[in-house]
């Protein structure tokens, strides 16, 4: 996969993660688990990349004696989310094209 497309991909899929409520870098990998697997080296580029965007806002919490950071989406990131969706229906129509021979050779 081209790896533009794939970084896009995996920003929108980090944003979506956190749009129903702020997390933190294991339970985002842990909710994503199911879908995409995503190394925490790969998880910890993209939120700094996600923050630096101002898609989302971090901070930090004490929990179990221990620094947490929370990262909360932010209108920008919910934005993406949006452009994203309707970009997907444009992608859908060109698969769907270039696979229309396939079909017709079944």
């Amino acid at each position: 996969m081209d790896t533009q497309l794939k970084r896009g991909l995996l920003d929108v899929c980090v944003l979506a993660a956190i749009k129903s409520e702020d997390s933190y870098g294991y339970k985002i990998i842990k909710d994503m688990k199911p879908y995409i697997e995503l190394s925490e080296s790969t998880l910890y580029t993209i939120l700094k990349r996600l923050e630096t965007a101002n898609m989302l806002t971090v901070r930090t919490a004490e929990h179990g004696g221990r620094l947490r950071k929370y990262y909360h989406i932010t209108d920008l990131g919910i934005k993406r989310i949006e452009e994203f969706k309707n970009e997907w229906k444009e992608l859908l129509s060109i698969y769907q094209f270039v696979s229309r021979e396939d079909e017709a050779n079944e």
